[in-house]
């Protein structure tokens, strides 16, 4: 009976180990074939790449000028530590010896790593850059233990001078997994810088030249054996900006400790020549990696020192816009320049009262006396005859209300109400009562404060709104011109030379005459034109706010100005946030300003 069943579980020991052979060999077989057939291109990569690799060598940014060619943008060398992932050989040793050496944590590093995952294989990772001399040749005595570590020699954006035209510069930043899916074909990478403000954002095009590369052979660890073929990288273009640097070194110092913005511009050209907006940044800071911290604190900070208040900060004009109501009311023939109008103090509309800043009148006073003495109610007047729609024509026709095509990103338009833009908005009709706050630069207009430096330019040239330049040219690295940036009007004020004239003795009699409101920039020897501005933030009543936030909700103080009177080269607006009267706020700066530009060591 025993012998009978060991004859029947005989085959069975033969035949299952047999069959366990069988399908293990057959595991085999299907896993060559899926390591050699199906994914063959896959290891055929690794393979090369693991000994013929293509690196990549940068070009070098190019650098940017002000007018006359003094260096503001440059390049400096950079040591970077990064790491090849795939050549790591012990991951856990090599990330404890970048820890020790970078004085970085694990888990920062790894976070740097996470964040490059994106990259190509075998595409160096930086960990960290502007490693010193002594960083530097500690990794380097170390390359033999840890393979898989590189120091890359990578330049460094350099702004000269700091924060000085920080928003018209702009700064360069890491490439973004958004702007490399939008770019790829044009040929961006991983790792790559690029612009992201400024000029630098604008004209990247030309400043980011062409990267050049070269194949090199490596042995089992990733180190170089032999080079095979190099292309050498074209460096960018320079660009030469129309700002003047001494210019805009004034005109920052001036503005130091303030609030607010002021633009400086050639009345006949158009070409910006200062441009300041304050409180500015550095931007060497942000020319490479900085930490979630130290980024949050920036785009948080409560003065907003990222905002470009030049062109994207906008405010209510105040009596700065008189000038428009003026050239309105002139034209349309609604009041001629001896029509005399009555100020008592107030002007009743309605069932509300409407004050004039000066409470107890200017009595009967006509247009120029109006400009000059910034009368409020001879413009409520003005402004009621000419009807909304009359009054944002003209204004629309000083380029307010529309972005002046500035070659600089994210520029806003203001806002020039009108009676289909309230009824699109609020679906309601436009009363007349809201009139009287627009003739006078409040209610619902806003303005930049480039818009109101183009528009004195446009007065002071005879007419011309200029469009404003702020490069001049585009040079290559032969110094070869490859574009030159030519003066272009963008339209004429439609109002005659004679209500022009008009316009302008009312200016000068600002600055010159005793009961102007802007003597503190009066210059002894030269002629300047000009207006005063104190545009309302809110209403204030007395005890309903503390004396820090009358403070915080104080009038903004406006002054735009061009000079000579006669034959002007310069046109201007300064704005101080919170300053109070324009005045006694803005309008020493720009005289300041004047005289330095007219006395100054640069000749115009």
């Amino acid at each position: 009976m025993t012998s009978r069943r060991e004859g029947r579980d005989k085959p069975l020991r033969v035949i299952l180990p047999l069959l366990i052979i069988i399908i293990a060999f057959l595991g085999i077989v299907l896993r060559l074939w899926y390591l050699q057939i199906f994914q063959y291109k896959k290891f055929l990569q690794l393979s090369i790449s693991n000994r013929i690799r293509l690196k990549t060598i940068p070009a070098m940014r190019g650098m940017i000028f002000d007018r006359d060619g003094n260096l503001l943008v440059d390049n400096r060398p950079s040591f970077c530590a990064a790491i090849v992932p795939e050549d790591v050989k012990n991951k856990k040793a090599t990330l404890a010896f970048l820890s020790r050496v970078l004085k970085m944590t694990p888990e920062e590093i790894r976070t740097r790593l996470k964040k490059s995952s994106y990259y190509a294989p075998f595409q160096p990772r930086i960990i960290k850059e502007n490693c010193d001399t002594v960083t530097v040749a500690r990794i380097q005595a170390h390359f033999a233990q840890f393979p898989g570590i590189e120091i890359l020699v990578r330049s460094r954006r350099y702004y000269k001078y700091g924060a000085l035209a920080s928003h018209v510069l702009g700064y360069i930043g890491e490439i973004s997994q958004r702007e490399l899916k939008r770019l790829r074909n044009q040929g961006y990478q991983p790792g790559d810088y690029i612009g992201k403000y400024g000029i630098e954002k604008t004209f990247e095009k030309y400043l980011r030249g062409k990267k050049g590369g070269y194949q090199v052979e490596v042995d089992a660890n990733g180190r170089e054996v032999k080079v095979l073929r190099r292309v050498e990288p074209v460096p960018g273009d320079n660009i030469y900006l129309t700002i003047s640097l001494p210019l805009q070194q004034k005109l920052e110092k001036l503005m130091e400790g303030k609030a607010g913005a002021a633009v400086v511009v050639d009345p006949k050209t158009g070409e910006i020549l200062a441009m300041v907006s304050h409180p500015n940044f550095n931007p060497n800071l942000l020319t490479t990696r900085i930490s979630p911290k130290q980024w949050k604190a920036l785009i948080t900070d409560p003065q907003h020192p990222l905002i470009d208040r030049t062109i994207q900060g906008t405010y209510p004009p105040g009596s700065t816009f008189k000038i428009v109501t003026a050239s309105a009311g002139l034209q349309e023939g609604v009041i001629q320049g001896d029509t005399l109008l009555y100020c008592p103090g107030y002007l009743r509309f309605g069932r509300r009262y409407y004050h004039c800043w000066k409470k107890s009148g200017h009595g009967w006073i006509a247009v120029h006396e109006a400009i000059v003495q910034s009368c409020d109610v001879f413009f409520y007047q003005v402004g009621i005859k000419l009807g909304i729609n009359r009054l944002a024509f003209y204004a629309k026709a000083f380029g307010l209300g529309r972005r002046t095509g500035i070659a600089l990103p994210n520029e806003r338009a203001g806002l020039i109400p009108d009676t289909v833009w309230k009824e699109k908005h609020f679906h309601q009709p436009w009363f007349k009562g809201e009139t009287l706050s627009v003739a006078i630069g409040q209610g619902y207009v806003l303005v930049t404060p480039l818009q109101m430096a183009m528009l004195m330019a446009s007065v002071a040239n005879g007419g011309k709104l200029m469009a404003p330049l702020i490069v001049k040219k585009i040079v290559d690295i032969h110094k070869h011109v490859i574009k030159v940036y030519h003066p272009k009007i963008r339209s004429r004020l439609p109002i005659s030379e004679k209500v022009l004239g008009m316009v302008q003795a009312g200016l000068w009699g600002v600055v010159n005459e005793p009961h102007g409101t802007a003597r503190r920039a009066r210059l002894k020897d030269i002629n300047v034109s000009g207006k005063t501005g104190t545009a309302q933030v809110i209403r204030l009543k007395r005890g309903k706010l503390t004396k820090e936030e009358r403070e915080k909700f104080k009038d903004h103080a406006w002054f735009v100005a061009y000079a000579p009177s006669e034959s002007p080269t310069a046109a201007m607006s300064v704005l101080v946030e919170h300053g109070g009267h324009g005045g006694h706020a803005a309008a020493p700066i720009a005289g300041a300003f004047l005289r330095f530009y007219f006395d100054g060591p640069e000749v115009y």
